[in-house]
């Protein structure tokens, strides 16, 4: 074991569902095995600024069941700099403090990696994002919420779709991934998906919408990630009307909605697995690693592999989800 004895915990980048249930994790592991804990506001910019606090059992009592994230998070244009990651660093020097916990994604990496070669404290990273684009992890904290909100908000619209026979384009959140549209569209018996990683044609679709009204085939939603190469939903729908304009076409763009709310049981119980990991590999002197899970069980991977590498779509889903749209 190490010598660990005080460690800190932020979250930063994106707000995800669940992050507070990794918080209290880490904080409650930490007092259980004597170790005093710090609490450091909005990411990053709260270690060049010194917003600091030590924190205690309860104050991440009733926190488990809230969205967002009670440390705040900020994006640091500061900790970009040698001359705000020296403050920072002095920040964690004045609390003596031998390990840190940094909750978000690929930027929160990238900062934790660069940090660590510069100076001699060990970060362990926790994939905090919806978007599940992490390498080194089945899932990432937020995700399930995020797809559990935006099918809520889909079966809401294939009501108004079916009532009035409307054909809705319907864009998740995802930056460059196209998990939460694969995931979303499944879950909601869309009748196609756009994804990224995918060379899906406008043309191929608009050719589908015709094969299915002469089969007289109900089809009037198509999900559309945000990072899709064809362009966003309003891009998409506008050329699909333009090569038939006999339909009647809407778009919805979820947006934000899936990056708030209550955290799934799933995302509470994925996020405490991580948190309460994550201080025992501090104790076992583990660090610069981002940890995950794979196969239900706990796994860690060095930062530049969590960052340099990309996750794939899973084949066998993405060929599911053609054959169910049919």
């Amino acid at each position: 074991m190490s010598n660990i004895k005080r460690i800190a915990v932020f979250t930063s980048g994106g707000d995800a569902p669940g992050m507070n249930a990794a918080v209290r994790a880490v904080v409650r592991t930490a007092v259980y095995h004597d170790l005093y804990v710090f609490g450091v506001y909005r990411g990053y910019d709260g270690l060049v600024n010194g917003d600091v606090k030590r924190l205690d059992v309860g104050d991440v009592a009733n926190i488990i069941q809230r969205g967002g994230t009670m440390l705040k998070t900020a994006r640091s244009e500061a900790f970009r700099t040698p001359e705000g990651r020296k403050q920072a660093y002095e920040t964690l020097v004045a609390h003596d403090i031998d390990g840190v916990v940094a909750i978000g994604g690929d930027g929160t990496y990238t900062g934790a990696d660069i940090f660590m070669k510069e100076y001699n404290i060990p970060f362990v990273g926790l994939p905090g994002t919806i978007d599940n684009d992490i390498f080194g992890t089945d899932y990432t904290i937020g995700f399930d919420t995020a797809i559990n909100t935006a099918v809520e908000a889909v079966d809401k619209i294939r009501d108004t779709a079916d009532s009035h026979n409307r054909l809705f384009f319907v864009e998740v959140m995802g930056r460059h991934a196209g998990f939460i549209a694969l995931h979303t569209g499944i879950g909601s018996g869309a009748g196609a998906i756009f994804l990224p990683e995918l060379d899906s044609s406008i043309e191929e679709l608009s050719e589908t919408l015709r094969r299915s009204v002469k089969r007289q085939k109900l089809f009037n939603l198509v999900i559309v990630a945000e990072g899709n190469k064809n362009g966003d939903a309003n891009e998409i729908a506008s050329q699909i009307k333009e090569r038939n304009p006999e339909f009647d076409v809407k778009v919805t763009i979820i947006g934000h909605l899936q990056r708030g709310g209550s955290p799934t049981a799933m995302d509470r119980v994925l996020a405490s697995r991580m948190g309460h990991s994550a201080v025992k590999a501090l104790m076992r002197g583990e660090g610069g690693v981002a940890l995950g899970i794979i196969n239900d069980k706990i796994t860690f991977t060095p930062f530049k592999d969590a960052i340099g590498k990309t996750k794939s779509l899973n084949k066998d889903l993405v060929r599911m989800a053609e054959i169910l749209a049919l």
